[in-house]
């Protein structure tokens, strides 16, 4: 059968270019088929989409979106130049096709969730391994966010464990990420110090239930991260901002409550390790650290596969249970917009996703 594959291309003579692309597929007896009914466009989805090109500048033409490149991106991506290559991280839909194994045709007319990469198509094969079914009553619209986000935020609380650590500090909080974090943590009994950029996102999470709700934007804001790191003990954060300052302010704010329990004084600040992680990046620019926190302290990039590899098959099943079993309460998403396949190659649809605004995320489905 034939599917359409949406790609995104790096072109030899400067430009990205967005195109929908007919492909045949052909199950082998342990694949399936699966009709792509709903896919979510995440920030990462965004950044492989995208390759930090200027949209503003973007043309749509004969079901074709380009946008020039700058020459330095040009030779930051020449690794990719005239490779097209499928989007979309996860998502999911029915099973209408299946090879001959016993595996494969049980799943058939089953709605299964899948993280396979390419799911901007409307059609996707896998094998029959690689698709979770959902639960009995759960919609496409349920199970397509079911991996990215909860798994993520699910792994970020099995971190600090594995770790040692006993709170966690949380950035771009208000995010459908950073609620499902609020709502593991409150069952948990993990405390939590989450930092949003607007005041309307401090009152979403307090209305959520969270203790602990700061507004970067503020004057005072330093202050009453520094408060509320030493009420918690939170001695681990992961940021998804990832440029600017933000990460160095909250490893000063540990720094600072970890020395008010020192006995005494040393120029090399407190023994207290003090881990930052850098999972996204909203802010493209640079991450600057302010050496204010002592020597005791670690930064560096988290990517959920790497942490679930390190955490172990057995948790990552328990993590995955978990998920299927709260899919609709704990961990459900909220999508801004609802856009069919064609929509990727619109420049106007193209710029609104791009902007990657909290609260503001699309939802591909299945026209």
């Amino acid at each position: 059968m034939q599917t359409r594959v949406f790609h995104s291309t790096v072109t030899a003579d400067g430009k990205l270019r967005l195109s929908i692309d007919d492909v045949e597929l052909d199950a082998g007896p342990d694949d399936v088929i699966v009709r792509v009914d709903a896919a979510p466009i995440n920030p990462t989805d965004i950044f492989l989409m995208l390759s930090m090109a200027d949209v503003a500048q973007a043309v749509s033409r004969d079901g074709v979106l380009e946008v020039p490149l700058a020459p330095a991106l040009l030779t930051a991506f020449a690794a990719r130049v005239d490779k097209p290559i499928p989007i979309g991280t996860e998502g999911a839909g029915m099973v209408i096709a299946a090879g001959a194994s016993s595996a494969a045709q049980a799943l058939l007319g089953k709605i299964v969730a899948l993280h396979a990469g390419g799911m901007f198509a409307s059609h996707r094969k896998v094998p029959a391994a690689a698709v979770q079914p959902l639960p009995a009553g759960s919609t496409a619209v349920d199970g397509a966010s079911a991996f990215v986000n909860p798994m993520t935020a699910l792994s970020f609380v099995e971190t600090m464990r594995a770790e040692g650590h006993t709170a966690i500090v949380h950035t771009a909080a208000a995010s459908n990420l950073g609620q499902m974090l609020v709502r593991i943590c409150a069952a948990d009994g993990v405390p939590l110090v989450n930092i949003v950029r607007r005041a309307e996102h401090v009152q979403q999470l307090r209305a959520l239930g969270a203790t602990y709700a700061l507004d970067s934007s503020t004057p005072t804001f330093k202050q009453e991260l520094a408060a509320a790191i030493a009420e918690t003990g939170a001695t681990i954060a992961f940021d998804a901002i990832g440029g600017g300052t933000l990460g160095s302010t909250i490893l000063d704010a540990m720094e600072r409550a970890a020395a008010r329990k020192m006995k005494a004084y040393s120029h090399y600040g407190s023994s207290t390790l003090k881990q930052l992680y850098i999972y996204g990046g909203l802010d493209r620019a640079p991450t600057q650290l302010v050496r204010s926190f002592g020597m005791s302290w670690s930064a560096g990039g988290y990517l959920v596969m790497n942490a679930l590899r390190k955490l172990g098959a057995e948790v990552a099943a328990r993590m995955t249970a978990r998920v299927m079993s709260e899919l609709t309460t704990t961990f459900s998403s909220t999508y801004r917009q609802r856009i069919t396949l064609d929509r990727l190659v619109d420049a106007d649809t193209v710029r609104a996703f791009a902007q990657m605004s909290t609260g503001e995320k699309f939802l591909l489905v299945g026209s």
